[in-house]
């Protein structure tokens, strides 16, 4: 019998009543939160540690995980930030040269409650119909206690993402012949966007979601970089006023993410929940300007609404190629840019790293 039919039974109830019997796989025992699915191939150890991920069940729809193990390198922040991970099947025999063990212990070691040999099919048709939902995920037989965890999971709330994920204090990430400082709204910044800027000469300053106008002025900064990050951008009125008065200083802005989000409501935009979000390393954007497609990688479950998008707030310079959703801005009035996509040169899809030049452009002109 294989390791993976010994394993403890594992438990995926959804919030309409559908339940999942698979098997254990990381940690023993219950965890709530929203089931999403993702379709990115690779990247299942970024994708484990992103705080964009904080409250989400993740569905690979990858069939097979963990064929390359994990590592010492591909975090996106030094802890789990899922409440669950589900997949098919796991590699319980990876290979690769920077291998240091497999998903399994990794999962054990973050307290990562797993499930594996369900039908991942299924539930991302379920969810991709019904829209993401709550759900629980557990080793305890979720059939002794239905009715209960179905009323928890019509009651649950996750609340205060960003507070969550955000730093408490100010860090410097610096690089060898720095040209440019700039600050970085942690709503959630996972590694790789610091590196995006580190590996082209911006010493980063990191700094609390609650940072001021003020605080930003202090630091003599030639740009401000409102992070990606986790949960609904207009539960964060606090972070959205201060936001706006920092575009008023003039200083350079990139909104990448849930960053964009903020960036759009703070200058008059709405945005409002999708039905399952665009998550995964695939999606193809439309630059409007230039006329081409990119492929990029995103992780979101919100959406800045394109009829919100007025004279007034900027035009639209990004669209989505499958659902023609707003996927970047161009503002009026404040020197700033924004994008729902990641901008890319260091890893993963490399199509997207022009947003990052087009911004160092922007503070190499302020500059000078």
């Amino acid at each position: 019998m294989s390791i993976f039919n010994q394993s403890q039974k594992a438990y995926l109830l959804l919030a309409d009543g559908t339940v999942f019997e698979g098997r254990s796989f990381g940690a023993e025992g219950t965890s709530f939160g929203e089931v999403v699915f993702t379709t990115s191939v690779i990247g299942y150890q970024e994708t484990v540690t992103d705080p964009t991920n904080f409250g989400k069940i993740v569905t690979q729809t990858f069939p097979l995980i963990g064929n390359y193990g994990v590592n010492d390198e591909d975090y996106e922040s030094p802890k789990a930030q899922v409440s669950g991970y589900v997949v098919r099947e796991w590699c319980n025999t990876p290979s690769n040269f920077r291998c240091k063990g497999n998903i399994n212990d990794f999962l054990k070691e973050k307290n990562v409650i797993g499930i594996h040999s369900i039908d991942t099919r299924c539930l991302t048709r379920i969810i991709r119909d019904k829209g993401a939902m709550n759900a629980v995920i557990t080793t305890e037989n979720v059939n002794d206690k239905k009715d209960e965890l179905l009323k928890q999971l019509a009651e649950f709330r996750p609340a205060n993402a960003v507070k969550s994920v955000t730093c408490s204090e100010n860090k410097v990430y610096t690089c060898e012949n720095a040209e440019y400082k700039v600050a970085m709204i942690d709503l959630g910044c996972k590694n790789s966007l610091i590196n995006e800027f580190t590996g082209r000469n911006c010493e980063v300053t990191l700094v609390p979601a609650t940072v001021t106008a003020d605080e930003i002025r202090a630091l003599g900064v030639n740009g401000v970089v409102l992070s990606n990050g986790a949960g609904n951008p207009e539960e964060n009125p606090e972070i959205i006023e201060n936001v706006k008065e920092i575009a008023k200083l003039g200083i350079p802005m990139l909104g990448v993410c849930l960053g964009h989000q903020i960036l759009a409501v703070s200058q008059g935009a709405k945005t409002e929940k999708m039905k399952y979000g665009h998550r995964g390393s695939n999606q193809p954007v439309v630059d409007k300007k230039l006329g081409k497609t990119f492929v990029t990688t995103q992780n979101h479950g919100y959406v800045v609404l394109s009829d919100s998008v007025t004279p007034e707030v900027g035009e639209i310079s990004h669209v989505n190629a499958n659902d023609n959703t707003c996927a970047g801005i161009k503002y009026s009035g404040i020197n700033a840019i924004s994008v729902q996509f990641y901008p890319q040169s260091q890893d993963g899809t490399q199509d997207t790293g022009y947003i990052t030049k087009e911004f160092i452009e922007m503070m190499e002109k302020e500059m000078h």
